[in-house]
């Protein structure tokens, strides 16, 4: 009976998440075949993918008859610029929070744990005028300057935790040898923060990269456009319903993460750890 009710709660295991793997799994693979379909609007598509034959002309329609690349040096600009913004100003911060004693310290931490308490969007409106004050409205640099201001705080704190981990003793012992606050940054505190800090310059690359709202918000001009707008221009409306266009210009932006995330898997579950402690 034992037997029977151990395989009973096995097999209900496995059922339900093989379902739930479907549910989740499903609309990838759609929209991975619907790259590779014949067609461009939704509804000729088969609910089963890779039914409907195989074809590269979306891609070559990306890469040779539209603004992809256009699009595409443009996120990566902004994106690029944002994760290296966000390195060294956080990376930075984090250290003079985490080794120095001053004034204001804690005050100046809840203030930054405070500001991240309040949803992005609800500085739309002074993010616009702010940025049409100082002429950066529509560049790409207005840009990486928000999303600057919206990674730091947070990220100071995340960086700020893992490097308290890191013991002091080093520090003291790089100091008697006369090396200076710099130089201990840079060739003590940060190869030793190297996991955390490549966990913090793919999340950072991240977010750009696929973000519509702000880009929306601040980018007016075509040739500034970045991906996430380019490709919403396909299936913008019901007089422009090009799916499949739209899901094989995903496709080519989800694999370089694919490969980052495969190459730095080892560092990224090494920064859900400390370092080295006291």
């Amino acid at each position: 009976m034992k037997t029977f009710v151990r395989k009973l709660n096995f097999a209900i295991v496995v059922t339900f998440l093989i379902l739930v793997s479907f549910f989740v799994l499903y609309p990838l693979v759609y929209v991975f075949s619907a790259a590779f379909s014949p067609g461009t609007s939704i509804a000729t598509l088969s609910i089963a993918p890779f039914a409907d034959g195989f074809t590269l002309e979306h891609f070559r329609f990306l890469f040779f008859e539209s603004d992809y690349p256009i699009w595409f040096r443009n996120t990566f600009f902004v994106a690029l610029s944002t994760s290296i913004g966000t390195l060294f100003i956080a990376s930075l911060s984090a250290y003079t929070f985490s080794r120095f004693r001053f004034s204001f310290k804690k005050g100046m931490m809840m203030s930054l744990l405070v500001l991240q308490i309040f949803p992005s969007f609800v500085g739309m409106i002074a993010i616009y005028v702010v940025l049409l004050r100082l002429g950066m409205f529509n560049t790409l640099h207005g840009l990486v300057l928000v999303y600057l201001a919206m990674n730091i705080p947070f990220n100071v704190w995340l960086v700020k935790g893992y490097m308290d981990t890191i013991s002091r003793s080093m520090d003291e012992a790089a100091r008697i040898d006369g090396a200076s606050h710099f130089r201990i940054y840079f060739t003590i505190i940060l190869p030793i923060a190297r996991p955390i800090l490549i966990f913090l310059a793919i999340t950072s690359f991240t977010a750009p990269w696929m973000d519509y709202i702000f880009p929306n918000l601040i980018l007016r001009s075509p040739q500034n456009q970045t991906l996430a707008l380019g490709l919403f221009t396909f299936v913008l409306d019901d007089t422009r319903n090009e799916f499949t266009r739209f899901a094989a210009g995903s496709v080519t932006v989800a694999v370089p993460f694919i490969i980052a995330f495969v190459a730095t898997q080892k560092l990224l579950l090494a920064s859900l750890g400390g370092a080295v402690k006291e």
